[in-house]
């Protein structure tokens, strides 16, 4: 279960799109390997398909990862589910996902809603939801979005299982300060790593939040983390992060 760290505890580990720095991002390869590797969870990314299946994907489109211009929403899954991806893998749904982390990783599933209205915010949060109940998932699921309507919808949908506030330095002042978090009252904030310094750090958890810092990769942002008293790191290698966190 998603837990704060007590003093000096080392943070959980946290696969960013799985172990992506080793295996293809946001693929069944990638949780696979973040597991194998001791992470303690995954992070991944979700948007609905034009047939309403949840599909673990972080672009709107193919273009990046499949060298095609077919856009996530207006695409039906049994395309998607044959569109080859590098190294041999393929689109996941978020069944096969969770299937694929087994039963002790915990999974934070981030909402891609940057682009969308309510009605779809609402659509994409039902749909995650009865994946998640069907699962079983729910003690160790986490959901979070950059859209605090997105968070709020969330809450209201599935309040037994928590969300988290992700913010930027590259958002407008409220959404990077995250002033929307006393109004939210989520159960986590996710801030980038920039954003965070000590005092900020104390003031977050003095409030009651479960904070985990995104994307640290680099030993001395690892140990500054911990240093910190952060509850999580996302990493892109998750076995790496482990090794550097362990000889700190």
């Amino acid at each position: 279960m998603w837990e704060p760290r007590r003093p000096g505890e080392a943070p959980l580990i946290l696969g960013h799109r799985g172990a992506s720095a080793l295996e293809t991002e946001n693929t069944t390869a990638a949780f696979g390997r973040a597991r194998a590797d001791g992470a303690d969870g995954v992070e991944l990314d979700v948007l609905l398909c034009a047939t309403g299946e949840v599909i673990v994907f972080h672009d709107d489109d193919l273009a990046r990862l499949a060298g095609r211009p077919d856009r996530i929403a207006e695409t039906p899954y049994r395309v998607l589910r044959d569109v080859a991806l590098p190294a041999g893998t393929f689109i996941p749904t978020l069944d096969e996902a969770l299937e694929a982390c087994g039963p002790q990783l915990l999974v934070n599933v981030e909402l891609k809603a940057a682009k969308i209205g309510p009605r779809a915010i609402a659509a994409l949060v039902d749909a995650v939801a009865r994946v998640v109940e069907r699962a079983g998932a729910g003690p160790r699921v986490l959901v979070s979005s950059f859209n605090p309507w997105a968070v709020r919808t969330w809450m209201r949908r599935a309040p037994a299982v928590g969300a988290a506030l992700l913010f930027e330095s590259a958002s407008p002042l409220p959404l990077r300060r995250a002033w929307l978090a006393p109004w939210l009252r989520p159960f986590a904030l996710h801030p980038e790593l920039v954003l965070c310094r000590p005092d900020r750090v104390a003031a977050w958890k003095r409030r009651g939040y479960l904070v985990s810092v995104w994307t640290v990769d680099e030993p001395t942002a690892l140990q500054s983390c911990r240093a910190m008293g952060v509850d999580g790191v996302i990493t892109n290698d998750p076995a790496r992060a482990r090794a550097i966190l362990s000889s700190s």
